[in-house]
């Protein structure tokens, strides 16, 4: 005798929902695109931020510079970043800093952490 085993789900299979994607990949992009060419993506990092009146978030990027050319491009980075208008829809650049500087001579070689507040426009 053969039988054959049919399971049933108590739930219908519903395909998940995908989680909103936040601005932390238009950020990063646009902090890359800055930075230019010879830039190395060390790390990125988010955290929730709210006050009385908003929410968002904190992000943090590493990026690392290797070479007399690619450490010249972290100096340009520095001076821009802080007057650069991001683009991110539904959200807002609040401020964007240079959080630190590790500059080594020889060889030329230049680690810059970058913070960004991003606020939620409603």
């Amino acid at each position: 005798m053969h039988s054959e085993l049919v399971l049933e789900s108590p739930l219908p299979l519903v395909p998940a929902k995908a989680p909103a994607r936040g601005p932390w990949l238009r950020l990063l992009s646009e902090v890359l695109r800055l930075a230019g060419p010879e830039v190395e993506f060390v790390h990125h990092g988010e955290r929730d931020w709210a006050s009385a009146t908003f929410s968002g978030a904190r992000h943090s990027i590493a990026l690392a510079f290797d070479g007399a050319q690619a450490v010249a491009a972290a100096e340009a980075l520095i001076a821009a970043l802080p007057d650069h208008e991001f683009t991110v829809p539904r959200h807002l650049v609040a401020d964007a800093v240079i959080a630190s500087v590790e500059h080594r001579q020889s060889p030329p070689h230049m680690a810059v952490e970058v913070e960004l507040l991003v606020i939620v426009d409603a």
